[in-house]
């Protein structure tokens, strides 16, 4: 039992890790993919098209293999969910062009009170005290380090709405569908990322027309910016499997603040790796939504453990007692001869 446990934790932690380093990964790639003084390669929604072609076909290739099976779930379900997921990337990159850097940070963090709402909502779930308090200690610390001039449109402000909805709606509908169809992480990955894929592909282009003026068929393809989107398209195979399988373990609230876990890290790293200004502000941000953090996994293992004595009282017996095996032996050996025959099931 012990065995199992540490087994479980270690699973668990390596999830947390592969979601992390992978999501940290494909930011840093894509920084300098896409800004001017890298490759200048403007197109976010079609290359996000590209993520889920390569995450498909390691999907098909795992199918094909026998290193995961294939089991049903049915196509609205698919199509519903592919739907949502798109309109999640394209609102969010429509927000980050249309709004201020600090408000599209805003919305980010309206995530996971959002997400709250929508489990206790559709799910009936219910928050501790300390898991509230945890939530808005690291909505306040990354808000600290992250949101500097808010300014918002109306425009921005739909899209905004729209892509933290649609957001917060598939995260919960990933754990759901899992669980629903008893299907793991992978296997509905490998079900979903084909449709996404395939529709990305066809209106990425025409969205990212509309957020750059430019073609993604104009582009000047090199060796280079070839290397980086092919990196780019590996990280994200680890990172949709990753966040799949985090939110089948654990919940959409737990991946939202591990989510902003990977804030902190990428504003370190762009400290360290792109001479990113680090102020004080910054520090003490990141500082209050670490502090955050500790307090949410405190106040989750204090849950858990609240419902396991729930489940399983103390005063229940788990054996039988040698008195008692005897007693039932004696009962059994001085019962009436009717009582035998019902018992053995033979005519009297």
């Amino acid at each position: 039992m012990e065995g199992e446990k540490k087994s479980l934790a270690v699973s668990d932690v390596g999830a947390w890790a592969m979601n992390v380093v992978s999501s940290v990964g494909i930011i840093m790639v894509n920084k300098q993919l896409m800004s001017a003084n890298g490759y200048a390669f403007s197109y976010a929604t079609t290359l996000t098209g590209f993520h889920f072609a390569v995450t498909a076909l390691v999907g098909m290739i795992s199918n094909a293999t026998g290193f995961s099976a294939s089991k049903h779930i049915p196509l609205w379900e698919l199509l519903w969910f592919s739907i949502v997921a798109n309109m999640s990337i394209t609102g969010m990159n429509l927000s980050l062009m249309l709004n201020s850097v600090g408000f599209y940070q805003i919305s980010k963090l309206s995530m996971i009170p959002v997400v709250c709402v929508m489990e206790w909502i559709l799910h009936s779930k219910q928050f501790t005290k300390e898991v509230k308090l945890a939530v808005v200690v690291v909505v306040i610390g990354v808000g600290v380090c992250t949101v500097t001039d808010v300014k918002v449109n109306a425009k921005g402000f739909i899209c905004a709405c729209v892509a933290v909805f649609s957001t917060s709606l598939q995260q919960i509908s990933i754990g759901s569908l899992q669980k629903k169809y008893s299907v793991g992480s992978f296997e509905l990955l490998s079900k979903t990322a084909p449709i996404q894929a395939v529709s990305l592909l066809l209106l990425g282009p025409i969205v990212d027309y509309y957020l750059s003026d430019n073609l993604v068929l104009d582009y000047k393809f090199n060796s280079g910016a070839v290397s980086f989107i092919v990196l780019s398209c590996s990280l994200a195979v680890f990172c949709n499997v990753s966040q799949y399988l985090c939110i089948g373990r654990f919940s959409a609230v737990s991946f939202q603040v591990l989510g902003h876990m990977k804030t902190v890290c990428v504003l370190t790293l762009g400290w360290l790796l792109f001479d990113s200004e680090l102020t004080l502000k910054n520090i003490m941000g990141m500082g209050v939504a670490v502090i955050g953090m500790v307090i949410y996994s405190w106040a989750v293992e204090v849950e858990k453990h609240a419902h396991a004595k729930i489940l399983t009282p103390h005063h229940v017996k788990n054996s039988l007692t040698e008195e008692e095996i005897r007693l039932l032996k004696e009962g059994i050996a001085t019962a009436p001869p009717l009582v035998k025959d019902i018992e053995l099931g033979r005519p009297t």
